[in-house]
């Protein structure tokens, strides 16, 4: 069976119905629909036809329609529009703790403007109490929202209840219907809303159009403005070839709301028996009885759901919502319901269409048992049949993407405050400087260097992967200026889910590279997980003269970094399925490179401080350097070498969480200029098995150059040490 979609609340396919709807207007009638002539009337009664269809499935007069480019905009204009209209009555604003952001984001923005914001709790089922929003209305209140049905978890919310106490204090109740319009009865009539949100590719037709209900008589600012389309309330030429497709979508969704109804509710019920019949930890998330007929939020217990949904690559579902999916962290709507940790980390929203078969939801069902059983810790199963090690993707089997997943830096800051003081005088470099390795010294000649290194797979070949783990964590031992000696590995490999072959791979891959570094591998420590992880201890010699540390840059230096930037976002990228074969070779090729070569010429000149980029991207690992010398620095963009294609994947959304934490805790100390938030996001990205940033007088820059580009090492001066300062870096 082809892949299963079972992520219907994140979009619909386009209806063959509405497509055939629409395609007159995409090859014939092309005319604008503010033109009085033929051309300009065919295309004007296509988009009043449409205006009347949106309102019959809503249950309101046409001219209380206006049409948005989706969701989004629709709340945007509702929430700003009547926000403004009514400031002269009040500045105060309620919302619901389960808002999807396109509410959030708005009233959080209205909020810098001088409006007051008040939260509505839920229950455990994720429901507003209608007293909660009577306890928090006040004298300057002017805007309630409180969405109809969760993107999440399905609870529909007591709208009607709600409307009635908000209009008893005088103020407008706005409703975001993007989940609930086509699926359950939306009728403003009856739920007594002032406003209410649509988005049309939640319900069968085109991403990019939208409505929004104005109830008669309720003024709203526009966010707009030009001429007067849509009745002077939403400048702009209207989008006819899209406005159809909602029209006809709406009036099918009207057509079909019962069979719907039914259709999905029996698969819905099917779905939650075989997952009861087959597994024993897991929790329905969501209202048992008043939630969407479509929507099945679970959560598996002690399971992380990307992990999860890594595992089953059949199968089409979301974390969370998916449009604001991707990031590390919890989900809101849950953590309002209170859901323990336990389950809320490994929750996922399968959702069902009226295309779903008995045949899909059985499959999917299969599926998921079995995926959840070779998941769980205590599962008592044998490792898989030994197979093909070449035909495993790795990055199907982990949640996280190599040193991305590194503990937020933030974090990491609080832990490494909280350790004890070293006070023996043996210890010459240790943790306080945060740099990438520890020095031990053994006598005025000898001092012993240790790094330790571990992350989950950035590739799909194992081979490749466990290369690139070794060359990962040499590089520390390297960006020192030690010789490295001997290695030990550590392993953490899923036996239920992956052939020990496997592993074999992996472990002959890190050899191979330990072996082009002129040391052997001696042993090491393995553990059972859900996730393959891979990594070593190096251990390694230096002269305690010749140490090279994080802390030693001086004003005026140069620094040459050794690698180009990008290997986060390229291995998102490749695990997203966006990025192409010869960028996925450039970038392994980067993270397979030692830094040995790049280190022993490093050695020959006059360096100040060294470090490698890794998992706290060039920006955060830039910073280490600065603070732990009492300097400041600044790079230029211009300058900085990426591989290839980085950029348009970066726009694409290919961005490791790691790398958004590594930006947002920069913001404390980085002047990002002029860049655009893209560009900030790719100084910071957080790379594996990265290059050497080094620091040293200008002069010894060039010449360090010169033999780097003899070696065919790309390289180049990325920006200079500026003067005497507290770490901070500005980006140029």
């Amino acid at each position: 069976m082809d892949q299963i979609y079972l992520d219907y609340n994140a979009t619909t396919p386009i209806d063959p119905e509405v497509a055939a709807e629409m395609r007159p207007y995409l090859e014939e009638y092309f005319g604008n629909p503010s033109s009085m002539h033929s051309f300009g009337i065919k295309s004007r009664e296509a988009v009043e036809r449409a205006r009347s269809r949106v309102a019959l499935l809503l249950n309101c007069h046409p001219q209380e329609i206006i049409f948005t480019s989706g969701g989004t905009e629709s709340n945007n204009m509702a929430l700003k529009g009547a926000a403004y209209a009514m400031r002269s009555k009040g500045n105060h604003i309620i919302i619901s703790a389960v808002e999807h952001p396109a509410v959030t984001e708005v009233v959080n923005y209205l909020g810098t403007k001088g409006f007051e914001i008040s939260i509505a709790p839920v229950d455990e089922s994720g429901m507003v109490d209608p007293e909660d929003i009577r306890n928090l209305l006040r004298p300057g209140t002017v805007l309630v929202s409180v969405m109809h049905a969760n993107n999440e978890v399905g609870t529909i919310q007591p709208v009607k209840a709600i409307a009635a106490i908000v209009h008893q204090h005088g103020a407008l109740l706005h409703t975001d219907a993007a989940q609930s319009a086509g699926k359950i009865p939306v009728d403003v009539q009856d739920l007594g809303v002032d406003l209410l949100s649509l988005a049309g590719h939640k319900l069968y037709a085109p991403k990019g159009i939208g409505a929004l209900y104005i109830r008669k008589g309720v003024k709203i600012e526009k966010l707009i403005h030009g001429a007067d389309h849509e009745q002077n309330l939403r400048a702009g030429t209207e989008n006819v070839l899209e406005i159809a497709g909602l029209g006809k979508a709406c009036e099918l969704a009207f057509k079909r709301q019962e069979a719907y109804r039914v259709q999905t509710s029996a698969l819905k019920k099917k779905f939650i028996e075989g997952l009861s019949a087959g597994l024993i930890n897991f929790r329905l998330n969501g209202h048992p009885e008043l939630a969407l007929p479509n929507t099945v939020s679970v959560g598996f217990s002690n399971l992380n759901a990307q992990t999860i949904l890594s595992a089953m690559p059949q199968l089409a579902a979301s974390a969370g919502a998916a449009c604001h999916t991707g990031d590390a962290g919890d989900s809101s709507v849950l953590g309002a319901m209170k859901v323990s940790p336990e389950y809320a980390r490994g929750t996922i929203r399968f959702s069902l269409g009226y295309t779903t078969t008995v045949e899909e939801v059985d499959e999917a069902l299969r599926i998921i048992v079995q995926t959840i059983r070779s998941l769980t810790p205590d599962a008592s199963l044998t490792s898989p049949e030994s197979g093909r090690a070449e035909a495993v993707k790795l990055t199907r089997f982990t949640h996280g993407l190599g040193c991305a997943c590194k503990i937020r830096p933030a974090d990491l800051e609080k832990v490494l405050a909280g350790l004890p003081p070293v006070t023996d005088p043996n210890v010459l470099v240790g943790a306080e400087k945060r740099d990438d390795a520890a020095v031990y010294k053994i006598n005025d000649d000898l001092a012993i260097v240790q790094t330790v290194d571990f992350f989950t797979p950035v590739v799909d070949d194992p081979y490749t992967f466990g290369a690139i783990a070794a060359a990962n964590s040499l590089s520390d031992v390297y960006a020192m200026g030690g010789q490295a000696s001997f290695a030990l590995n550590i392993a953490a490999f899923p036996v239920n889910r992956l052939p020990l072959d496997v592993l074999n791979e992996i472990v002959r891959g890190a050899s191979d590279k330990a072996a082009e570094a002129g040391i052997s591998i001696l042993g090491g420590h393995s553990i059972e997980d859900n996730e393959p992880k891979f990594g070593m201890v190096v251990t390694g010699f230096v002269n305690p003269r010749s140490i090279v540390s994080n802390a030693g840059a001086r004003p005026g230096d140069a620094l040459v970094l050794t690698k180009p930037v990008g290997t986060g976002i390229i291995s998102t990228a490749t695990k997203m399925g966006l990025a192409k074969e010869e960028t996925i070779r450039e970038a392994e090729k980067v993270m397979m490179t030692l830094n040995k070569v790049s280190s022993e010429l490093m050695l020959r000149r006059k360096v100040n401080a060294c470090t490698d980029i890794t998992g706290f991207g060039l920006v955060g690992h830039l910073h280490e350097m600065a603070a732990a010398s009492g300097v400041d620095a600044s790079i230029e963009y211009h300058r900085i070498p990426f591989i290839s294609e980085v950029l348009s994947l970066a726009l694409a959304g290919a961005i490791p969480g790691g790398t958004k934490a590594n930006y947002n805790f920069a913001l404390q100390w980085t002047d990002f200029g002029q860049l655009t938030r893209i560009e900030k996001y790719l100084v910071c990205d957080a790379q594996s098995s990265g290059g050497l940033l080094v620091s040293l007088p200008a002069q010894e820059a060039e010449i360090y150059i010169a033999a780097l580009h003899e070696n065919d090492i790309r390289s180049s001066v990325i920006g200079y040490i500026t003067g005497k300062g507290t770490g901070l870096i500005s980006v140029v």
